[in-house]
């Protein structure tokens, strides 16, 4: 390790698995400073259902990249990865540890393996017409079209994934070139710890469903109604979150409220799913740990001597 290297701690893993304890934990043992990797947890006014670190626990560690942009805004991966790399600088500067924390793969690869994305801003009247098109003609359907343009890019992609295949499809309709051939790599100076917490399938699920329910007790509908009452619609890629669609259609379908909270839990299920597979196929030597049998003293410990290389 060389002195122009930045360590980096990461901490990864599914939902409700438990990161935030940990990170509090090494993070005030070892003067760490937390960047969220959270895609959800960028827009102010959605706390609870993203379950957003509360003022206690920002008040015990200082948290980068929470409350970003608005609702009805969007912060683009490339925008993220600019965001989240002068974060970590600025807190290696200080004579602090970084620490990247969260469970959205996508963006801590991107950031760690330095993704050169394309920076094309969206186009609105063409998200809405590959919308339209995979509603009536199925997800599947509309990643067939982007094979058609760019077979590299729909390997990588998994067809459920609405959002990224529309996103390739609209940056190789404003360039004119393959999506894949445009993302390149250039990795950041950083030296990386990366730890990842996991636990029994059915145990998490369940975990998962008794915070679902926490989340209901402290007002999650009365969150997505204040959204709707102020005028985000339930189109926007901030309301197609967890919890936030089925309470939307709640609230606006007449969907049953215990309807709305199943479907919220069987879409987090799918959704932990979906994780495990992002961060088996992305593994690059991350040392997994069982979150119900974490020994936190031993793990700071640990943190610490990897730390100690830099001196």
């Amino acid at each position: 390790m060389t002195g122009d290297r930045i360590p980096l701690l990461v901490i990864l893993g599914p939902t409700a698995v438990g990161k935030t304890a940990l990170a509090l934990g090494i993070g005030q043992a070892l003067n760490g400073e937390i960047v969220s990797a959270d895609s959800r947890q960028i827009y102010r006014q959605m706390d609870i259902g993203t379950a957003k670190p509360t003022p206690a626990e920002r008040a015990r560690l200082r948290h980068h990249l929470l409350d970003v942009v608005n609702p009805d805004e969007t912060l683009t991966l490339a925008e993220y990865q600019t965001l989240a790399s002068a974060a970590i600088g600025d807190i290696h500067a200080r004579g602090r540890l970084p620490m990247l924390v969260g469970g959205t793969g996508q963006h801590i690869t991107a950031l760690l393996e330095g993704w050169t994305v394309p920076r094309v801003p969206p186009d609105e009247r063409f998200r809405s017409e590959m919308e339209t098109f995979a509603a009536e003609r199925g997800a599947q359907a509309l990643h067939d079209r982007l094979r058609g343009r760019d077979p590299a890019a729909a390997d990588s992609i998994d067809y459920r994934n609405v959002r990224r295949v529309i996103r390739a499809l609209e940056v190789i309709e404003a360039t004119g070139e393959r999506f894949s051939e445009q993302r390149r790599k250039n990795p950041p100076p950083y030296d990386v710890l990366n730890l990842g917490l996991t636990m029994d399938r059915d145990r998490l699920y369940a975990r998962a469903d008794q915070r679902v329910d926490a989340m209901m007790a402290v007002g999650f509908l009365d969150e997505v109604r204040a959204l709707l009452d102020a005028g985000y619609r339930r189109d926007l890629p901030s309301m197609s979150g967890l919890g936030y669609a089925q309470l939307a259609a709640h609230l606006l379908d007449g969907l049953p409220l215990a309807a709305a909270v199943t479907d919220t839990k069987m879409a987090t299920h799918n959704f932990i799913r979906q994780q495990y597979t992002w961060f088996r196929g992305h593994d690059n030597g991350i040392l997994w740990h069982n979150s119900e049998a974490l020994v936190v003293p031993e793990l700071i410990y640990s943190t610490q001597r990897w730390l100690e290389g830099f001196d």
